[in-house]
């Protein structure tokens, strides 16, 4: 969508893009008032920027920060970001999941990712921990790999180092908590690791860092080998489900070749496999996946690392077609697997497989589960397929197409805005305390998916907020996509 064509109201009436604008001038106005941040305000004055060039910020190339717990890999990301963004404790563990951050050095642009301590012999909680680390750095363009330089290498480091070697990725390697230059003999002991230089940094004080993220532009690409598509190029379509769904049949027929074995037997699939494939007069990019299973932080071998692909190959995509066996009542897995795509942010297809095999009774009785179980996702398109015989598999075209362009849909702000204003204004929020939050302004920060921010006077219960969630599905569609609507509680400035 653009800010140049007229649109319609809540009424039906066009509304020009010089009324979309004129209406978000005159509540930025009243915005004034009230105290905000300097992010407050970067977000306000660039947004519309950065929604424009959506694609570009996409493609920014990744840094994985990765190492062994407590080395400092979080007070490292807040001093590339020169602030205090990532949590920081001296408790090992305290990141757990993959965060992201945009940083700058040198005039260049990057996503940094802080990741949570990588483990060998890692169990329960921890083995997820460290699978977000194998995950940040598949999807990395230049590993930033932190040692303790006053411990020096341990066997945990060491297996880091394999993990490094495999990947293929270049590798800066920090030996943080130099503090002095008595530390520099110690950081000089990491040679020993094979991964070239040992850059001596102290991420609490700041010393040597300067040095270490010119090295990091020596090696980091103009743009992400791993990030946004390029525009025009085949779209990236992830099949995901539980083991023995029908993933790797459906992929075959619509690639017209056994392109992958199939077998009755689950867990058959365990690397993803891509395929390009030509369906509805375009080309498509088609990943099949490992099943994901119950319980993967106890799963070891082949298994875990399978389910660990299965997670890469969802983020590397745009939208995901889960399949769902509906000769099988809709299982926890089922509904584990749907809520993943929406963590993910992804643009979301749900495929009911072996359609043809289904009679009457079973027909009624899967509309009353996916009433029941799936009630979180009445917005994602839904398609009835068979793998097997090819039936209506072409109906993904439409569904597909659909979830993309509410991936990418951006509601100009003053639009948002006039229609947020008639919500408030034929449904206020409930009074609570004796007192009423008003909703001042709101601005959609990006997409890929949608993501709106909402700044009030006071907290904004979370009833409300799925109320203005679904309001905005009626009125702007958004069907096959997750939106994400966040509020920002800001007080009047004081005189």
């Amino acid at each position: 969508m653009t800010d140049e064509t007229a649109r319609p109201d809540a009424a039906g009436a066009p509304i020009s893009a010089e009324d979309d604008r004129s209406v978000e001038r005159a509540l930025r106005v009243g915005l004034d008032e009230f105290e905000l941040s300097d992010e407050d305000e970067a977000l306000l004055d660039t947004h519309d920027e950065l929604l424009g060039d959506e694609a570009e910020r996409g493609a920014l190339p990744v840094v994985a920060v990765v190492g062994r717990p407590n080395v400092g890999k979080s007070s490292l990301v807040n001093r590339i970001l020169r602030r205090r963004e990532a949590v920081v404790e001296d408790v090992p563990g305290v990141t757990r999941d993959r965060v992201s951050y945009e940083g700058e050095w040198g005039g260049r642009r990057f996503t940094i990712v802080d990741t949570g301590g990588w483990e060998s012999h890692a169990t329960g909680i921890h083995l997820r921990v460290a699978e977000q680390a194998e995950i940040a750095i598949e999807l990395a363009d230049v590993v930033l790999f932190v040692v303790d330089a006053t411990v020096g290498a341990t066997d945990d480091d060491e297996a880091v180092v394999k993990l490094l070697r495999k990947s293929g990725k270049p590798v800066v390697l920090i030996a943080n908590k130099v503090d002095d230059e008595r530390g520099e003999a110690d950081a000089a002991a990491l040679w020993n690791l094979g991964l070239g230089e040992p850059w001596p940094v102290s991420a609490l004080h700041g010393r040597g860092s300067g040095d270490a993220l010119d090295a990091v532009l020596e090696v980091l690409p103009q743009v992400s080998a791993h990030g946004a598509y390029a525009e025009g190029g085949p779209r990236r379509v992830a099949l995901i489900g539980r083991p023995n769904v029908g993933k790797s049949s459906l992929l075959n027929k619509l690639a017209g070749a056994e392109r992958v074995v199939v077998d009755t037997v689950a867990g058959t699939t365990r690397d993803p496999v891509d395929e390009l494939v030509e369906l509805g007069g375009k080309t498509w990019r088609f990943v099949d996946t490992a099943g994901i299973r119950r319980r993967v932080h106890q799963t070891r071998g082949a298994d875990f690392y399978a389910s660990l692909r299965t997670h890469t190959a969802l983020e590397k995509a745009e939208v995901a077609v889960v399949l769902i066996d509906a000769e099988q009542p809709i299982a926890e897995q089922d509904i584990r697997v749907v809520q993943q795509v929406i963590d993910a942010g992804r643009s979301l297809v749900i495929a009911y497989n072996k359609w043809d095999l289904l009679d009457e009774e079973r027909r009624y009785y899967l509309e009353r589960e996916i009433e029941k179980e799936l009630v979180q996702v009445p917005w994602a398109p839904r398609v009835n397929v068979s793998a097997r015989t090819g039936r209506h598999v072409d109906r993904l075209v439409p569904a597909l197409e659909t979830a993309l362009e509410s991936w990418d849909t951006r509601i100009p702000t003053g639009r948002l805005n006039a229609f947020l204003g008639e919500i408030v204004a034929a449904h206020p929020h409930p009074v609570r305390g004796g007192k009423q939050p008003r909703i001042l302004f709101a601005t959609q920060a990006s997409t890929r998916p949608p993501r709106f921010v909402i700044f009030a006077s006071g907290f904004i219960e979370a009833g409300y907020r799925r109320f203005l969630e679904r309001r905005l599905r009626e009125q702007f569609g958004f069907d096959g996509t997750p939106i994400e609507v966040s509020v920002r509680v800001r007080e009047k400035r004081r005189r």
